[in-house]
């Protein structure tokens, strides 16, 4: 059977929230771990398909400052000592090309520019992952959430179209 690995940084709950729906409809196809930045490995040999995702914050990936004004400005729950973006500074190059996906959250309106999805994709594919699969971006209202309705229905069908694109 498949493995997978579903890497989330949350500050909210939104995106782990994400991931954990993705997670969920990837186990009808797949055995799948979940794991947040922070205890997420640096070494993903032995697992089919990755999966990251996180907030986007200042149009990319958060950096410790933005995660520390989440926490301050906007009362944040939750401060992520390593995001997305330091996992995937110490991430180490697969052996074979495996497979690898990106989402993020971000506020609805006002709808601005950039994407830790596509950031994060960039980063994952120069490590030597096969990035075909679309990136998705999941919306929030405003800085803390909840997530849109429909979102996290939206997450299972991306993971559907992701585990069929494997299929082929």
């Amino acid at each position: 059977m498949m493995r997978a690995l579903v890497i989330y940084e949350s500050l909210w709950g939104n995106s782990e929230m994400v991931a954990r729906a993705i997670a969920t409809r990837l186990s009808t196809g797949a055995t799948v771990d979940v794991v947040d930045s922070d205890a997420a490995p640096v070494s993903v040999g032995g697992y089919d398909l990755i999966i990251v995702g996180g907030p986007t914050h200042a149009f990319s990936m958060s950096r410790a400052a933005t995660r520390a004004d989440a926490v301050k400005s906007h009362q944040a729950p939750h401060e992520p000592v390593r995001g997305i973006r330091e996992w995937l500074n110490e991430l180490e190059r697969p052996s074979t090309k495996i497979p690898a996906a990106t989402f993020d959250t971000r506020v609805d309106k006002p709808r601005l520019p950039g994407s830790a999805a596509k950031a994060a994709k960039h980063e994952i594919r120069s490590l030597g992952f096969e990035t075909s699969i679309k990136q998705e971006t999941f919306r929030v209202h405003g800085y803390e959430g909840p997530l849109l309705d429909g979102e996290l229905e939206r997450a299972a069908v991306w993971a559907d179209e992701i585990l069929a694109s494997l299929g082929d």
